[in-house]
């Protein structure tokens, strides 16, 4: 194990919350309605639903390999050199995901609050603290999601409870106006970001210090971030209306923007920018440590650390030439990620899986 460190079952089950809200709070509601209009909300409930279903095939996985990470574990099923190519092309999932997820940040705090500094200063700035983050190794990361964990539930409940004045349950109606169809195809996009992208915490799974509850804690994780995510989503319709859902960038900010209660209590958007900023922070975070933990795994390095800072940094050139803009983001979350995310959030751990059980590989003494 080239990372010594271990995580509790709660620990990990935070972190896998935070890569789920992640970068999705700002940009799924806007994904959802452009398809489902003010069925925006239950096909957020129908992603999460399916969502959901992943994680058997994962722990089943994790379980079977209990002192493995998914690098190794391909190795084992697949032999040493298939199992290598695999999974170095698997790592083009947390590069791209990482440049994407950058460049989201970038975006947003170009446009919404330092609007007179360069894109590229914003992601030197902030990939710097999250390389800084990494380098300390996984469990200060795991201890900081546990302590920034409350704060932010805090946070997001008096968000909600000050934009509710604001609410208009008309903006709801009609329900499947267009059939189901338009929900089905709205939640596809959903489903696979960022649910499917999940795969990334097999690497952290033999870190995970009762392996056989680490399934119970992703299912955790991914519910109450999905739970929150469809929240947002039911109030962006309710406050904004499904119309202008479509059209607004970062939905999520617009929606703190409306909050006003009493002439005096206005303007608190900040509160959504902590909430996404924190999040975000530990999706990266996860990002460039399983993308440097892999590239050690895959070249057979003892240490994995040193590789932090050139990956990290890595990121912030990738990011600005992989998105050239933010419409095109936009069309490459809609149209190639819900392609290109399943074959290795899916069919690579099903393959895995079915070889494994043929080839009799790995154990199954965990319960779990």
């Amino acid at each position: 194990m080239l990372e010594k460190g271990k995580i509790s079952v709660r620990q990990f089950s935070m972190m896998v919350a935070f890569f789920i809200v992640g970068s999705a709070i700002l940009i799924i509601p806007s994904i959802l309605a452009a398809k489902a209009k003010q069925d925006a909300w239950i096909a957020a409930l129908l992603s999460i639903s399916l969502g959901l279903l992943i994680i058997p095939l994962y722990h089943a996985l994790g379980k079977r390999f209990p002192d493995k990470n998914f690098a190794q574990y391909c190795e084992v099923i697949l032999g040493r050199w298939p199992g290598k190519t695999a999974f170095f092309l698997f790592l083009t999932y947390p590069l791209i995901g990482a440049a994407l997820t950058l460049r989201n940040i970038g975006d947003f705090m170009s446009t919404q609050i330092l609007r007179e500094t360069p894109i590229q200063a914003i992601h030197i700035l902030f990939i710097a603290v999250v390389v800084m983050g990494v380098r300390l190794g996984l469990e200060p990361l795991a201890r900081a999601a546990e302590l920034f964990f409350p704060w932010i539930s805090m946070l997001s409940i008096v968000l909600i409870v000050l934009v509710s004045p604001q609410m208009k349950a008309a903006n709801m109606l009609p329900v499947l106006e267009n059939g189901f169809m338009p929900v089905v195809k709205g939640s596809i996009p959903f489903i696979t970001f960022p649910f499917l992208g999940t795969v990334v915490f097999l690497m952290l799974y033999p870190a995970v210090n009762r392996i056989e509850k680490a399934g119970k804690a992703m299912f955790v994780g991914e519910l109450v971030g999905g739970l929150l995510l469809i929240v947002i989503t039911v109030l962006g319709i309710t406050v904004i209306g499904p119309e202008q859902l479509v059209r607004s960038s970062f939905p999520s900010y617009e929606i703190a923007q409306r909050i006003s209660i009493g002439d005096f209590l206005e303007r608190i958007e900040a509160i959504m920018a902590i909430i996404w900023v924190l999040s975000i922070f530990f999706r990266l975070s996860v990002l460039i440590y399983v993308l440097a933990l892999g590239l050690a795994q895959v070249f057979n390095f003892r240490e994995h650390r040193f590789l932090v800072v050139p990956v990290g940094f890595l990121i912030v050139p990738c990011s600005i030439l992989f998105v050239p803009s933010s419409t095109y983001l936009s069309n490459f979350n809609q149209t190639i990620l819900p392609v290109y995310l399943p074959t290795f959030g899916l069919f690579l751990p099903l393959l895995l899986l079915v070889v494994a059980v043929i080839r009799k590989k790995g154990s199954r003494r965990v319960n779990g």
